[in-house]
């Protein structure tokens, strides 16, 4: 017989490779007991490969120890049936522990079944060698080896059960387990090495057509571990993510009632939330149903509570609600539902005989807010919008009793604030009015139904003209000029004030080049722009892109923004206002003296005027109060160093007045109403030795970008 000696490092790699493998074999069978039904087969496939893998590779690395006089080889195709079946083995083996139990029958016929398998993979693997003499076993030893892959496959089936069912100590009953099962493992099969005696005049017929032991044991360790590791690393995240689920699962069980309680209520005023009083509408709908009752739904809505936030701050804001809580509670009845359903926007569900119930109701709600809320050291009036609705009159389900219900505040409103209305089917027309409007608004842009007037700016008292205004308008199709005080709130509302914001100052930037060119070179514009449009992360892109497509100086460009909405976020107003201002574009501030300014933050912002609102200008002559603020705030902006505009100019007295006082400029319908453009180029007509002269001054009032007054004030872009 030849003599046969094996390589120690590769033996001691087999082995380390079976423990490893069975490690891997148990890890898997946990997580396949615990994963969920649909996912156990593709636990079970992923096992059987990689545990099938292990034991394979364990017995070839084992096979590849051995050392004989004789070089040799294996044939493929036997050595892939030697995997096939270690992988359907691995397979019967996981499916076994999985089962809820493993009685003692079943557990000796598998551990048989197993052991004759694995038995039966060892010997096609040495079979594979393809010696040209029959290898000869030793009967005793190969019985021996049998044995022992019975014995080690009912131990592994026991342990590897038994651990997924007592799972305390689990790591470290595995790594024990593992390793004696790898032991036996490595056993069998160096017992089963042993039987096998290879005659003198041996030699190895596959040695030129099978695979080469070199390349082979590489292959063999490089893709086993690899396989092993993965298999590990996937198992050991999925238990992980399991743990985190059950942990979740747990803290969100425990406290479920607290959970359930908070979910339904509002966590500012302690009412009853959105989620609460849909659920509360639906059940009284079932019993008015049932018992044919009635009940009414009351909308309550806060008249200008924006403007509290903008003046005092949202804590001052939540203050309010709370407070408005809190007065309207006395008045409700243990079978009622007060809520807040969002907002500043309120909502009760009372059960009545009567529409004058609900009524009486109301005017109690009014007359409970009527004394000023004392919070913080601010003594503040609200008031409140109430829309009322009757069930079943004016609806049958949540939907049409909420809808009309709004329609009716909504109706309120538009008569006055701190009343309430109930619903009528007139106003379901209004509602409808406003989306077909609504709709009719988008389609506006692209049909060229949107046009510019033109508001011309003076010189204080009477020019020459400095600039103008772009004044957007909408000509409807069926009902002709809409007024903007009717369409701009549906685009705010809509977003879509956004795309006509984008269109209105290209339009603009485009028609004042026109007049540059046409001998009106010391003109600029002065656009409007709304709080969405400010908000807009595309506002400076949007300007600079409008500026550049028309040829325009930035300096000729006037970006009016409203004193509310400059003051609603300083700090995000300032940068936004900066970046324009370093475009060169010019500020000016809007509805001056109608919001809550602080001189602290409003000298910071980079404007370049203060417009005053017309509110001031109308009965200028008649109130000393309007006068007396019209004159603080001339001088408050000639402190600042900004040029003043007086808007709403309509009487000679209101002109000479202003004038006197120092405005800059005055607009109005005394010196020019809005008009077309081609209107405006007939009642003012360009010098035409002036045209095409890009950037002229002219005679009376000089070039904007060198106005000295801008100069000063532009120090605060630097």
């Amino acid at each position: 017989m030849l003599d046969s000696s094996y390589n120690n490092s590769l033996l001691i790699l087999s082995i380390f490779m079976a423990i490893l493998a069975a490690y891997t074999a148990l890890s898997m069978a946990s997580r396949i007991h615990n994963a969920q039904e649909r996912t156990q087969y593709k636990w079970l496939a992923g096992g059987a490969c990689a545990m099938g893998v292990g034991i394979w590779s364990m017995h070839f690395v084992g096979m590849l120890t051995l050392n004989l006089p004789v070089p040799l080889s294996y044939d493929l195709p036997i050595t892939l049936l030697s995997l096939l079946i270690a992988i359907a083995l691995s397979g019967l083996a996981l499916w076994l522990v999985c089962q809820a139990t493993l009685p003692r029958r079943r557990l000796i016929a598998s551990s048989i079944l197993m052991g004759i398998g694995i038995s039966g993979m060892h010997y096609t693997g040495m079979a594979a060698t393809s010696m040209a003499t029959c290898t000869q076993y030793i009967p005793s030893l190969v019985l021996s080896s049998i044995l022992i892959a019975i014995a080690m496959s009912g131990a592994g089936l026991w342990v590897a059960f038994n651990l997924l069912r007592y799972p305390s100590h689990t790591h470290l009953l595995r790594c024990v387990a593992a390793s004696m099962l790898g032991l036996s493992m490595a056993g069998m099969h160096y017992v089963g090495m042993a039987a096998a005696q290879f005659p003198l005049d041996n030699t190895c017929i596959a040695e030129n057509r099978g695979v080469a032991p070199e390349w082979l044991a590489l292959v063999i360790i490089i893709t086993t571990l690899a396989v092993l590791t993965i298999a590990l690393i996937i198992s050991a995240v999925d238990q992980r993510l399991a743990s985190q689920a059950a942990l979740f699962k747990s803290a969100v069980h425990s406290p479920s009632q607290e959970l359930s309680h908070l979910s339904l209520q509002d966590p500012l005023t302690k009412l009853p939330n959105r989620i609460l009083f849909e659920d509360r509408l639906e059940r009284m709908i079932k019993r008015a149903q049932h018992k044919q009752g009635r009940f009414a739904l009351i909308l309550m809505d806060l008249d200008g509570f924006q403007t509290i936030n903008d003046a005092y701050g949202h804590h001052i804001g939540d203050q309010v609600l709370i407070e408005f809580a809190r007065r309207i509670d006395p008045n409700m009845r243990p079978q009622d539902t007060f809520a807040r359903s969002g907002g500043d926007e309120f909502v009760l569900l009372r059960k009545i005989t009567d529409p004058a119930d609900a009524a009486n109701i109301a005017d109690r709600i009014l007359a409970s807010i009527r004394e000023p809320f004392g919070i913080a050291g601010h003594s503040l009036r609200i008031s409140i919008t109430i829309g009322i609705t009757i069930y079943p009159d004016n609806g049958q389900d949540q939907h049409k009793l909420r809808t009309n219900a709004n329609a009716s505040m909504t109706y309120a409103k538009s008569l006055a604030r701190g009343s309430y209305s109930f619903f009528e089917m007139s106003m379901t027309a209004n509602v409808n009015e406003q989306l077909q409007l609504t709709q009719d608004l988008r389609r506006a842009l692209n049909h060229n139904e949107l046009t510019l007037y033109y508001q011309p700016k003076f010189i204080a008292p009477a020019g020459p003209i400095t600039g103008v205004e772009a004044l957007l308008r909408w000509s409807h199709p069926e009902h002709g000029l809409i007024s903007p005080d009717v369409f701009i709130p549906l685009a705010e509302k809509t977003g879509l004030i956004v795309p006509i914001g984008e269109w209105v100052l290209d339009q603009a930037c485009k028609q004042l080049k026109q007049w540059h060119y046409a001998g009106h070179s010391s003109w600029s514009m002065a656009v409007n722009l709304s709080a969405l449009q400010f908000r807009h992360v595309s506002l400076t892109q949007t300007v600079r892109n409008a500026l550049d497509q028309h040829a325009l100086e930035a300096c000729y460009l006037t970006l009016e923004v409203t004193e509310s909405t400059a003051m609603r976020d300083v700090d995000a107003s300032l940068r936004i206002l900066q970046q324009l201002c370093n475009m060169g574009v010019q500020i000016s501030i809007d509805d001056f003296g109608t919001g809550y300014s602080s001189l602290l933050y409003l000298k910071r912002l980079p404007a370049n005027e203060l417009k005053i609102d017309r509110g001031f200008i109308r009965d200028l002559a008649n109130d000393t109060e309007d006068a007396a603020i019209v004159s603080a705030i001339v001088a408050l902006g000639k402190t600042l160093k900004l040029n003043i505009v007086a808007e709403g100019v309509e009487t000679a007295e209101q002109q000479s007045f202003l004038t006197d006082l120092g405005c800059n400029i005055l607009q109005g319908y005394l010196l020019g109403r809005p008009m077309s453009a081609a209107q405006l180029d007939q009642t003012h007509p360009a010098d035409p030795v002036q045209g095409h002269q890009k950037g002229a001054a002219s005679p009376e009032t000089g070039s904007i970008c060198d106005n000295v007054a801008l100069d000063e004030k532009a120090k605060t872009c630097s």
